[in-house]
């Protein structure tokens, strides 16, 4: 792991390594192995009210043939996606280490390139620009609010070619409906740090795309806001 300085303002302003720790900490090589029962199956559509589906049409839509992923769960999408071209140029982008060994394993097919990097910290990757960048399910588990969250945008900016699109998807708290279950998980996730999303609302995460991208596209399904905006 990066040597982070544990203390606030170390990586953007209000963010400690400890609370970037605590948001990817609990992906396990044990935990991942429910993940995409846990949260793909059940949550998304009992209590996030965004099944699966639209996210992966989503990234249909959008994910190119050099693309890379970031915050790579367990490369479900990548893996479900049907590429245009037969051997695509893939990255996969995560501070946590063990989501990369499962990603990387599952879609071995495509021998991606592996980063393990800290989004808070300037990326330093040896590579060429991608034409599309996917960071799904990773904003709502940064600590801060999106002022001290949108350094990701401005990190992640360059290595998206011209004309190239970053997309993605983020659970919301204000400004979208929440039922009662999403509204109890929300708040045990938000205590133990595995969430940081309460101020996470709809019109802060489109100002926050606005500030680095253009022709920004955000449609919300349930709890779930999916995101798209290029790069001129």
């Amino acid at each position: 792991m990066p040597d982070l300085k544990d203390e606030p303002g170390g990586l953007a302003p209000g963010v400690s390594a400890s609370q970037v720790e605590a948001g990817q900490a609990v992906y396990s090589t044990r935990t991942l192995k429910f993940y995409d029962l846990f949260v793909l199956g059940i949550s998304n559509r009992w209590i996030w009210k965004c099944p699966t589906h639209y996210l992966r049409e989503h990234f249909a839509r959008h994910a190119t043939s050099n693309h890379l992923d970031v915050g790579v769960g367990t490369g479900y999408f990548l893996d479900k996606v049907k590429f245009k071209e037969s051997n695509p140029r893939i990255g996969l982008l995560d501070l946590n280490r063990n989501c990369l060994d499962v990603a990387a394993k599952r879609i071995e097919r495509y021998q991606p390139t592996i980063f393990q990097a800290d989004l808070f910290q300037p990326l330093e990757i040896d590579c060429e620009p991608f034409q599309s960048i996917s960071i799904n399910y990773v904003l709502h588990c940064l600590p801060g609010n999106f002022e001290s969250k949108s350094i990701v945008f401005k990190h992640l900016k360059p290595w998206i070619a011209t004309g190239g699109v970053i997309f993605g998807s983020t659970i919301l708290h204000p400004e979208v409906p929440r039922g009662v279950m999403a509204r109890q998980l929300m708040k045990v996730y938000n205590q133990k740090g595995i969430f940081s999303n309460t101020e996470d609302s709809l019109t802060r995460l489109h100002q926050a795309l606005d500030d680095h991208f253009s022709d920004v596209k955000i449609e919300t399904k349930g709890c779930v806001a999916l995101f798209s905006a290029k790069v001129n």
